[in-house]
């Protein structure tokens, strides 16, 4: 049997059928291979802007927008210790990729300690971490305390009002942990996020204060780094020397990493667009060897030591570990102790 020559006109119809079908998939309004990011990526900030956080974002989104070729736009939304932020980020953000949430894991894996949340822990992941910044206690340059020992002796005298951004957050912990072992009084007020701790300490309302360190170190001229929770300083040339809990007290405390953000995505979106995470994390991944992200961290006077890239399964390892720990000091991050 002789197979049948094309006409020109079936060719230019089968053509026509061809490209259509293309147009379907492939185009603009295609959804399973359109070009993804095709418009801005999303970012859900559980913390008021202005703070570590919100510094931390905007170093790296402004060179991870070179490589994914889009913009970032942050929300901010304080309250409740961060809860607001995860509520809003799980309620609202959509399964597409293109949202996202930047937070600091400690504190906020501690809140799920305190009281759990209204959607399952295992609807969204981090997936990359930014940065390790040790938890420290800090005073003022011009305050009456200079050193930790000028601490802890005058806590044994008199109540401490020390200020933190959040109770349920690494640095607290370690303090209150430290009030434990030494029989200081502490008594610790909340002041929402890093700025306003800062400000309380610098004005006097406050004795003395717990952060992370980066925050207190890139304003060194006003703050001074007193004790760390931490295995060792990390830069002790840049924080005054400052000893270790563990160290100088004989405590046995596990290292409080008070700055540890991360990138988080809701899990449906990761695995219903495993191209478009993959994208993410393949173009993230070029932000740490740029030499314009050390330059725009640098700018923010935070140290560069503390950028520490981790994947998946390392923030699942911490966000585990810190979970722990806020368990065995769960009366400590209620104030019930």
């Amino acid at each position: 049997m002789s197979t049948p020559k094309p006409t020109r006109r079936k060719f230019l119809q089968s053509s026509a059928a061809v490209a259509a079908t293309a147009g379907l998939t492939l185009g603009p309004l295609g959804s399973a291979f359109a070009a993804y990011p095709d418009r801005n990526i999303n970012v859900y900030v559980p913390t008021r802007e202005g703070g570590g956080a919100d510094r931390n974002l905007r170093a790296f989104t402004g060179v991870w927008k070179n490589y994914l070729n889009t913009n970032f736009e942050g929300a901010y939304y304080p309250g409740a210790a961060g809860r607001v932020g995860y509520e809003k980020y799980m309620g609202l953000a959509k399964d597409d990729c293109y949202d996202l949430l930047f937070g600091n894991m400690g504190p906020e894996v501690l809140n799920w300690v305190v009281e759990k949340p209204t959607f399952d822990l295992d609807d969204y992941f981090y997936f990359a971490r930014i940065d390790s910044d040790p938890g420290n206690m800090f005073v003022s340059r011009k305050g009456k305390l200079q050193t930790i020992d000028d601490i802890v002796a005058e806590g044994k005298k008199r109540t401490l009002n020390v200020g933190v951004s959040r109770l349920a957050h690494p640095a607290s912990l370690g303090a209150l942990a430290l009030a434990r072992h030494t029989g200081a009084k502490f008594n610790l007020i909340p002041l929402s996020g890093g700025r306003n701790t800062l400000a309380g300490v610098a004005t006097g309302e406050m004795d003395c204060g717990a952060l992370p360190t980066g925050g207190v170190v890139s304003k060194g001229k006003n703050f001074k780094v007193v004790v760390v929770f931490d295995d060792k300083n990390p830069i002790p040339e840049v924080m005054d020397n400052a000893p270790t809990a563990n160290g100088h007290f004989g405590m046995n405390l596990p290292p409080m990493t008070a700055g540890s953000r991360a990138f988080a995505i809701k899990r449906a979106a990761a695995e219903k667009h495993p191209d478009r995470f993959k994208l993410l994390n393949d173009t993230l991944l070029k932000v740490f060897p740029d030499p314009a992200y050390k330059e725009a961290v640098i700018k923010t006077k935070a140290p560069w030591e503390f950028i520490n890239y981790g994947d998946a399964d390392a923030c699942a390892k911490y966000a585990k570990s810190m979970m722990e720990v806020g368990a065995e000091f769960k009366d400590l991050l209620t104030g019930k102790s």
